[in-house]
C-alpha cells in the first residue's frame, strides 16, 4: 500500500497548505487570529507545506528520481551557495530552523497547544494521554529540525553543500553520536507519539 499512502501524505499536505492560506488570507481562529503577526507566520507555514507537499506528490508520481530528502537538500543548498550571498542566504535559512525547531520544542513541553484544543470536551483522561503525546512528540519534532538547522548552518559556514542534511540523513546523523541507537530509537518514538497527537489535534482543534 506505499504508493496509496503516498498519494493520500501529499494530498494531506496539500490541504494542510490550503488551510494555512485561508488563516494568510481569512485569518485564523481566536480573538488575535487577523493580526498582522498572525497572517504572516500563516503564510510562511503555507510555503513551507506546499513545498513538502510537491516533493511527495512528485515522488509519487515517479518525478522524484528516488532521492531521499539528503541528497534534494544538498542540491538545494548547492544552487542557494551558488547566488550571490548564498552563503549568509543558506546560513539565515540554517539559523531560522534550528530556531524554529527549539521553539516547537519549548512550546511542546510549555503545552502551547492546549490553547488550541476544545479543553471543555477532553476528560481527565484523554487530556493526561494528549499531553503526553504533545509534549513527547513536539520536543522530538523540534529537535530533528534543530538539529537539520545547525547542518545547514555549518554547511554554509564552511562553504560545503554536502553538509546540509535532510532529514532522513539528519536521523541518520543521531545514530553516529555516542548514546546512537538508544537516542535514535527515542527520537523515532517521540515522532510516533506527534503522529498520535496530530490525530487527537484533528479530532479536538478549535477551528
Amino acid at each position: 500500500f506505499g504508493a496509496v499512502l503516498l498519494w493520500a501524505l501529499g494530498v494531506g499536505l496539500a490541504g494542510m497548505a490550503l488551510w494555512r492560506l485561508s488563516e494568510a488570507v481569512f485569518g485564523a481562529a481566536g480573538p488575535d487570529g487577523r493580526k498582522a503577526g498572525k497572517r504572516l507566520a500563516a503564510a510562511a507555514r503555507c510555503v513551507f507545506y506546499v513545498s513538502v507537499a510537491w516533493s511527495v506528490l512528485s515522488f509519487a508520481a515517479g518525478s522524484g528520481g528516488g532521492r531521499s530528502s539528503d541528497e534534494q537538500s544538498r542540491d538545494l543548498t548547492a544552487r542557494a551557495m551558488a547566488v550571490p550571498a548564498g552563503q549568509w542566504l543558506v546560513g539565515a535559512a540554517g539559523v531560522g530552523i534550528a530556531v524554529a525547531g527549539v521553539w516547537m520544542g519549548v512550546q511542546a513541553v510549555r503545552r502551547h497547544y492546549r490553547k488550541k484544543l476544545k479543553l471543555g470536551e477532553l476528560s481527565p483522561r484523554t487530556r493526561r494521554l494528549i499531553d503526553v503525546t504533545g509534549v513527547g512528540g513536539g520536543a522530538a519534532r523540534g529537535l530533528v529540525f534543530a538539529t537539520a538547522g545547525v547542518f545547514a548552518v555549518r554547511a554554509a559556514i564552511d562553504y560545503r553543500p554536502n553538509q546540509a542534511k535532510g532529514l532522513d540523513d539528519t536521523l541518520r546523523s543521531l545514530a553516529d553520536t555516542p548514546f546512537g541507537p538508544w537516542l535514535l530509537a527515542l527520537v523515532a518514538a517521540g515522532l510516533v507519539l506527534f503522529g498520535l497527537f496530530s490525530f487527537a489535534l484533528a479530532r479536538w482543534r478549535r477551528v
